[in-house]
């Protein structure tokens, strides 16, 4: 038995006060108000452990380019030196056999390691519109045949968490067939229409990828994704709140319209800002005032760990600071159907927790 004193506890849906957590096997088997006692551990503040579903290298490492266990490890001890407890390795478009590769290594690393934060995998292509594939390379985006997805399915069974798809490049029976999979599928690189948005939204996706980036865009004539995404209340959108994929007034709005669905994603292409050049085949990425971008001006994934999206949501969008931690773990936990396993404080979940003080500058992991 372990135990560990917080003064103050996120559980994801309250704020608890000087609490004594009270840890076995791994689970938290118990919480209750307490005074400090000396010979426990105190912290400030806790949550659960921050959860990244969309983050595509660690501090050297690419997964895309090495889809391999180093790399996979790479990603995951970068998210934990800055505050993040779990995420959810992401591989984008790029060559079926390579898919298959970052399948099969995500299962070796969660076999070797089933206690890790590495919950499985996003795909992020390569079903995507080539008219918003964004810094993806147009020579691997393609249009799903059956058989590439039966395969990608049938081999990525309790291993891909999340595939990000534009749904205007699928059939009805294809989409059927993704959304009956146990997949969760996302709308991202889209030039969907209000009208092909929302069909696909009651077909059954619930989800988008990177709001305002990548998709059509809301106009008053033609809302495209982003209107239909803030027309539907039941769809999540996560946001990256760097200041560059979106500005700081646009993630404000969206906060607005979103509330309780809008989360937070860091999509890094590394953390750290230790690789500033960077080049796989045709993709390139060069860093500079603090973003990444390619050859073509294209963004080519973000620099902010997911500790520096909560910072920017609380400081300089406002976001209150239990929606912030919210939105790092509890709301991408529902929005992937992982909130059974992860995202609370609470008996029997994890104890995996994220620590920060008051000025949110240092976020900790501790897992137990």
């Amino acid at each position: 038995m372990k135990q560990l004193f917080a003064h103050k506890v996120y559980t994801g849906n309250e704020i608890l006060k000087d609490q004594l957590l009270t840890i076995e096997n791994g689970k938290l088997t118990n919480i209750r108000h307490s005074v400090p006692l000396p010979e426990i551990q105190i912290v400030q503040n806790l949550c659960a452990g921050l959860f990244d579903s969309h983050i595509n290298g660690g501090e050297k490492y690419y997964f895309t380019q090495r889809a391999d266990e180093e790399t996979i490890d790479d990603i995951y001890q970068a998210s934990v030196a800055t505050g993040t407890g779990y995420v959810l390795p992401t591989l984008i478009t790029s060559p079926q056999d390579n898919i298959l590769k970052g399948i099969e290594a995500v299962r070796s690393y969660q076999e070797k390691y089933p206690g890790s934060g590495v919950l499985g995998m996003h795909l992020e292509g390569p079903f995507l519109n080539p008219i918003k594939r964004g810094a993806h390379l147009v020579a691997y985006v393609r249009k799903p045949s059956n058989a590439d997805l039966e395969e990608i399915i049938k081999f990525g069974k309790d291993v891909i968490k999340l595939i990000t798809i534009a749904p205007e490049m699928f059939t009805e029976d294809q989409l059927k067939m993704l959304l009956e999979s146990g997949i969760t599928v996302s709308a991202g690189h889209s030039n969907a229409t209000y009208t092909e948005a929302s069909k696909a939204f009651t077909q059954g996706i619930h989800l988008v990828t990177h709001l305002y980036n990548a998709m059509s865009a809301f106009a008053h004539r033609e809302p495209g994704l982003v209107g239909a995404t803030f027309d539907n209340n039941s769809v999540y959108a996560p946001i990256i709140i760097d200041g560059v994929h979106c500005d700081f007034a646009a993630a404000r709005v969206a906060y607005k319209i979103k509330k309780d669905k809008l989360f937070l994603i860091s999509d890094a292409l590394f953390l750290g800002e230790k690789v500033t050049e960077f080049k796989w085949g045709e993709f390139d990425a060069n860093l500079k005032n603090g973003r990444y971008t390619n050859s073509d001006g294209n963004l080519a994934g973000a620099t902010i760990s997911l500790g520096d999206a909560v910072r920017n949501a609380v400081q300089i969008v406002g976001i209150p600071l239990q929606e912030a931690i919210e939105m790092a773990t509890i709301r991408p936990a529902k929005a992937i159907n992982l909130d059974k396993q992860i995202g609370y404080v609470g008996i029997g979940y994890p104890a995996t927790f994220t620590t920060f003080d008051d000025d949110l500058e240092k976020f900790q992991v501790l897992k137990f």
